[in-house]
């Protein structure tokens, strides 16, 4: 590796043990075994830095996520009890990727003040929106894009939703079992 991509690796690693908003430069170089210039040099600066390290730490747990949840033996369930695995899943990578999870808030604060921070939030949503859709129902979002949009906007609110209540109060949070009972309640009321 050079020094781009051990400075990018080192501040993914920052961004798990000291969250976005509390990184620093000298955090980064500790990480990367790397020199502050080489931040400037290929990275112009500590906020691309770490903005490129947040799109890496966020695009690698949508994607084992997604590879986790296809991968999981759904051969034989009914709609319900495939919904309910992949919450199970959802619920448990939340909790076990807790660091990531607070740090994506940190990074909320800080799209009011950068253009790249909200493009990339932009960006991820957007993305995110097609990756549930194919995920969850085999939508495919170049084929469907508003039957994927439609769907992968509603998978991204229960995924926002939950995420929020499991590090706000994993006690209390709600289950996958929870999630698909509400789903069938919410559906027969329409």
């Amino acid at each position: 590796m050079g020094h781009r991509e051990d400075l990018l690796e080192g501040a993914v690693r920052c961004i798990y043990e000291k969250g976005y908003s509390r990184t620093t430069a000298r955090d980064i170089v500790e990480a990367s075994g790397t020199n502050l210039g080489s931040i400037g040099y290929h990275y112009g600066g500590m906020a691309n830095l770490m903005t490129a390290a947040l799109e890496r730490a966020v695009e690698n747990w949508g994607l084992s996520l997604a590879e986790a949840i296809t991968s999981a033996d759904a051969e034989g369930l009914t709609g319900a009890e495939r919904f309910e695995k992949y919450w199970e899943f959802m619920i448990e990578s939340v909790k076990s990727q807790r660091p990531l999870m607070m740090a994506t808030f940190d990074a909320f604060l800080q799209m009011d003040k950068s253009e790249e921070v909200r493009r990339l939030l932009v960006n991820g949503m957007r993305d995110a929106r097609g990756l549930w859709a194919q995920v969850f129902h085999g939508i495919d979002p170049e084929l469907e894009p508003t039957r994927a949009d439609q769907v992968g906007s509603f998978y991204q609110a229960l995924i926002s939703g939950v995420l929020t209540q499991v590090l706000i109060d994993e006690e209390d949070a709600p289950t996958a079992q929870d999630l698909s009972a509400a789903v069938r309640l919410v559906a027969a009321a329409l």
